[in-house]
């Protein structure tokens, strides 16, 4: 059974790297490089706090690979970690809930991930280009972790619940964390053209939802197939 998971949550890892490092190099990579040619431009300062965006513009730029084959290498491997980790754990709970894992199920689970990790998050945190404003980041994980922990228990709730009060139960779940609030960013102002914001918001929520779907079909299929041929 481990061996199983295991190899499924591989190769189904090894077709997400590949799937997610295609689609991002038309998607979101180019809208990243679009807003990285503008990360040395001052914004307009209009806010006293304005000076630790540029703290954390130098600290991204000692930590960023250099461009070219670097650049890409570290993607690749970042999405084959990420790939195998979201099949990983997506199989360990559906081996947890007992059903016939499958690529059907799999790909619903996917789905459920996608909305409770991506999602619902991205309401209070969105995706960030470089050179975005932010809040402290300790402060930022912390409540992204959180909100995605509810909004994987409420949807949980919302969808093995039988009883009325643990579906309503699920639906505040879900809400407390937007009600708290994300911790605001010190600024609005950026160095890039607003829209790319946008743009890069649509793109990332694509790129993540395929993540997340083929994770899930992919390892459930796998591991459909190999339990079959044990």
């Amino acid at each position: 059974m481990f061996r199983t998971i295991v190899f499924s949550a591989f190769g189904a890892g090894m077709a997400v790297c590949l799937s997610v490092s295609a689609l991002q190099t038309v998607t979101t990579e180019p809208l990243i490089l679009h807003a990285e040619e503008f990360e040395g431009q001052a914004p307009p300062v209009h806010d006293h706090r304005a000076p630790a965006v540029n703290e954390r513009q130098h600290d991204a730029e000692v930590l960023a690979p250099s461009d070219g084959l670097e650049r890409i290498a570290f993607t690749v491997l970042a999405n084959l970690v990420v790939g195998v980790a979201v099949s990983l754990m997506l199989l360990g709970f559906m081996v947890l809930k007992g059903d016939p894992i499958d690529a059907r199920r799999g790909l619903l689970w996917g789905l459920g991930g996608f909305i409770a990790a991506s999602l619902l998050p991205s309401l209070g945190l969105p995706p960030e280009l470089p050179g975005t404003p932010a809040a402290e980041i300790l402060s930022r994980q912390v409540w992204w972790v959180a909100t995605a922990i509810a909004s994987a228990g409420g949807i949980g709730l919302l969808v093995f619940g039988r009883q009325w009060w643990r579906m309503a139960l699920g639906l505040v779940v879900i809400v407390v964390p937007h009600v708290i609030g994300a911790p605001a960013p010190p600024s609005d102002e950026v160095s890039y053209p607003g829209a790319l914001a946008g743009e890069f918001v649509v793109a990332s929520m694509v790129v993540s939802a395929l993540l997340w779907s083929m994770a899930g079909a992919a390892s459930g299929w796998l591991h459909q197939r190999l339990t079959a041929n044990a």
